[in-house]
């Protein structure tokens, strides 16, 4: 099922295809303080809309995540990385897709913080 999300101005829009499971609460420094609800999916289901050079980009800790935020409105639709398996993967913030009800998901709790 394709979905359809973006940041809250609409600066950074994007599709991304698969069913969402699940989705991951983590709460490591930055997540908890955003309040993403991440579902992962292979970077090639993940499709942008709008230029790359439209979204801002935090990397920390490891380095390993690209954080991907919004410069205008501040919102963090979604990252990138490679998984354990070395592939690349999106994690795209549920909260930044159209037409979900995030009551209905399954909520994953996932110590970051201690990694």
């Amino acid at each position: 099922m394709p979905y359809q999300g973006s940041c809250h101005c609409g600066r950074i829009a994007f599709e991304v295809e698969g069913e969402i499971e699940a989705v991951l609460s983590c709460n490591c420094s930055i997540c908890q303080r955003r309040g993403h609800l991440l579902w992962f999916v292979p970077r090639d289901r993940f499709h942008l809309k709008t230029p790359e050079s439209d979204y801002s980009t935090y990397r920390f800790h490891t380095m390993k995540i690209a954080h991907h935020f919004c410069p205008v409105c501040g919102c963090g639709p979604f990252g990138e990385a490679i998984d354990p398996k070395g592939q690349p993967t999106a994690a795209v913030n549920a909260r930044c897709l159209e037409g979900i009800d995030l009551d209905k998901l399954k909520v994953i709790p996932f110590d970051g913080r201690r990694l």
